[in-house]
């Protein structure tokens, strides 16, 4: 339970499922067709999708490399966030947000891996919220010019590490899409 008991509802969060940021992602077609089924389990069991959107970098609002891919589809009701950090939380209004749909639990999927990815979960954890990872539902560039380890094994690296974090009243979880349960509001 999260450090927010007046909070049990769950929203998926997708992040960064940008042109600008999949170009080159490792496995990018079967990431995004996971994406698409985790939002279609969340909107079916009418859980939020919140969609974030980056916009550092070559990805200023209305380019193409800051739209979301093509095989993902925002509905017109489904919220969008603006960043321009890493962390989701930060200078957006995603916590008020969260707050007005008492949301204490949030189920994260998207890009990249190493980057925003675990800034966001590690943003959400430390500001109370339960996070979940989903394990397959998320991916990165290859790095390893500039020393990273190959995206399969920073993918792999993500999940395990966040299936190990703990903090008082608050849960971290990794789960496969195909085992992920999403409870109506």
């Amino acid at each position: 339970m999260s450090t927010f008991r007046e909070r049990p509802n769950s929203a998926l969060l997708v992040v960064d499922v940008q042109n600008g940021v999949l170009a080159d992602a490792w496995h990018r077609d079967e990431v995004i067709a996971t994406i698409g089924d985790v939002v279609a389990k969340a909107r079916s069991a009418e859980v939020p999708v919140i969609w974030v959107q980056d916009a550092a970098g070559n990805r200023v609002a209305g380019t193409e490399p800051w739209q979301i891919v093509e095989a993902l589809d925002p509905a017109d009701n489904e919220t969008r966030i603006e960043k321009h950090f890493g962390d989701a939380f930060e200078a957006t209004d995603l916590t008020d947000i969260l707050a007005r749909g008492g949301i204490g639990r949030l189920i994260v999927v998207g890009a990249q891996t190493d980057a925003c990815i675990r800034s966001t979960l590690h943003g959400a954890f430390v500001r109370g919220y339960d996070t979940v990872l989903v394990a397959d539902a998320h991916t990165t560039e290859d790095l390893t010019e500039w020393g990273a380890p190959p995206p399969e094994q920073v993918v792999a690296h993500t999940n395990l590490y966040w299936s190990s974090q703990s903090a008082p009243g608050r849960e971290a979880s990794v789960v496969d899409s195909d085992q992920l349960a999403f409870v109506s509001a």
